[in-house]
């Protein structure tokens, strides 16, 4: 009785969720005929349009993040958070994909690689690479947990349902269909999500625009001066240039080492066709950039802030901007509308890491763990059904893990989610780039490198945590190390360690300096 009452309060939303659920799942079933085995459900079969990889990369590096978690950084933090996220990042994230995603289609065509750990113990002659990078990468189910969070703050605000409700609407929904229809599902689906998102993007962007002529900057001086610098220097996160443009730069390129994303290069059959969806994604998320100016727009508008209170807590939660913008600025019709498409952008990145992630643990971790066991007598085409069903074993229980960790979310999703991945792409960026870009198997040294990335990133950021529960100033501590204090950013807050992001500069630079050091002074070994 409650769901029709909720239905009768907002029927519109309502119709049009429904509508978009149901073609949804006709999509994924378009997809479950074409998924017969492990590499159709992770990759396909190289036979998709380049456009339809493009506009599907660039939802899914969209995401809850970009149309929910990031325009609170900007509400709080001002431009430098925009800078950061949105320049800085966005310039890192077109040259990774430029520079790494033509060479990844080559050497994974190569080895026959369908996801990322295989690509990289394959390059390397190492089994023990590909099964290391398999777990490194269980670290995504922390940006599930971030989608849906983000996706269930939103059905909270705008269709009236419960926390408990919507995780297990969301998790059900997402969950299944790519359990039906595996990577085909996941393109298909998010062709239309990625439509949704760009209509609702452009739509959002200008309806802010005229907020920012006349005293737009008065007001927001008054409001907090720092608000317009370029380098915050009161902010936690984005206070020096090196935390907002050279971390944010490393990152934007780091960040297309995840799973799902560099993958996509293994959708189509030639190089052409790699520059083609390449573009495609480029154009698309510049769009989906533009939403940063939320933040802006909600202390212009303005919001009051008691609408980004948590009404259970009474917790300011910055993560509720956009949905308390949306709310402000559109009619009812117009909520509708822009509430479906906020649910289609994290859809959008949930299936493609689900396809990614269940494929892992399908391809990389079960099938090299049984290979001496109980798959030693079974042929190359059993096995590759079985890791299919394995695949879609792993998404139940990733589900239920994701549910329970998503019931009592962190206080900030962002963060929470950035930190895990941050640690994928920061063990990822040395053996794929090198990887790519020579021809050497400096398999002991790519481990050694990969491991420095993931273990400086956590522990730095772990350091951070610890000095601001137990009130230690981290500058001060730098400062005091003489010549050494060099290698910290004194500029900014505890070092900048609150940022997940400069935690996992530090570690990649490192590693790329270990692996470059391996490369140099290591028995030169080569791939055929």
């Amino acid at each position: 009785m409650r769901y029709i009452d909720l239905i009768v309060e907002r029927p519109l939303i309502w119709a049009l969720f429904l509508a978009y659920m149901a073609l949804t799942g006709w999509l994924a079933w378009l997809g479950h005929k074409k998924t017969t085995d492990i590499r159709s459900f992770a990759v396909g079969r190289g036979d998709m349009s380049p456009w339809v990889v493009g506009v599907t990369l660039a939802a899914s590096l969209a995401s809850t993040a970009t149309f929910v978690i990031n325009p609170g950084f900007v509400y709080v933090h001002g431009i430098s958070a925009i800078m950061h996220l949105g320049v800085a990042a966005g310039l890192g994230v077109i040259a990774g994909l430029v520079l790494l995603s033509p060479g990844f289609r080559r050497v994974g065509e190569k080895v026959q690689a369908i996801t990322l750990p295989q690509w990289v113990g394959q390059r390397y002659g190492s089994r023990a690479l590909t099964v290391l990078f398999a777990v490194i990468n269980l670290l995504s189910l922390s940006f599930v947990v971030l989608i849906v969070g983000g996706l269930s703050i939103v059905m909270q605000q705008t269709i009236g349902l419960t926390n408990v409700e919507s995780l297990v609407l969301v998790i059900g929904f997402v969950f299944s269909y790519i359990f039906v229809g595996g990577t085909y599902a996941h393109a298909y689906t998010n062709t239309l999500q990625g439509f949704l998102m760009v209509l609702t993007s452009i739509a959002i962007i200008i309806s802010g625009l005229g907020l920012l002529g006349g005293d737009a900057e008065t007001k927001l001086l008054a409001q907090d001066p720092n608000l317009l610098e370029l380098i915050n220097p009161r902010s936690s996160l984005f206070g020096s240039f090196f935390a907002v443009y050279v971390s944010g730069f490393v990152i934007g390129f780091a960040l297309v080492c995840q799973p799902h994303v560099l993958t996509k290069a293994l959708y189509v059959k030639t190089g052409r066709e790699v520059a083609q969806f390449l573009a495609v994604t480029i154009v698309v998320s510049l769009v989906f950039s533009g939403l940063l100016l939320v933040g802006l727009y909600a202390h212009l508008a303005p919001i009051p802030v008691e609408k980004l209170v948590d009404s259970t807590t009474g917790v300011f939660r910055q993560d509720l901007v956009m949905t308390a913008y949306i709310d402000h600025a559109f009619g009812p019709t117009a909520v509708a509308l822009v509430t479906v498409a906020l649910l289609a952008a994290g859809m959008s990145t949930l299936d493609g890491i689900l396809v990614a992630l269940s494929s892992i643990v399908a391809n990389d971790l079960f099938l090299n763990l049984a290979a001496d066991g109980p798959l030693k007598n079974r042929t190359p085409e059993q096995r590759s059904h079985i890791a299919h069903h394995a695949s879609q074993l792993v998404l139940v229980f990733m589900g239920i893990a994701a549910f329970l960790l998503a019931l009592n979310p962190p206080k900030l999703l962002g963060i929470f989610g950035q930190v895990g991945v941050y640690g994928i792409v920061a063990a990822s960026v040395a053996p794929i780039l090198f990887g790519i870009i020579t021809n050497r198997a400096e398999r002991r040294g790519m481990m050694l490198a990969s491991l420095a990335g993931l273990g400086i990133h956590f522990t730095l950021y772990l350091w951070g945590q610890w000095a601001v529960s137990n009130q230690v100033d981290l500058v001060e501590v730098a400062n005091n190390l003489g010549p050494l204090a060099v290698l910290f950013d004194t500029k900014t807050v505890q070092l900048g360690f609150m940022n997940p992001g400069v935690t996992a500069t530090y570690g990649i630079v490192i590693s790329l300096l270990l692996g470059a050091t391996t490369l140099l002074f290591a028995p030169k070994q080569y791939v055929s």
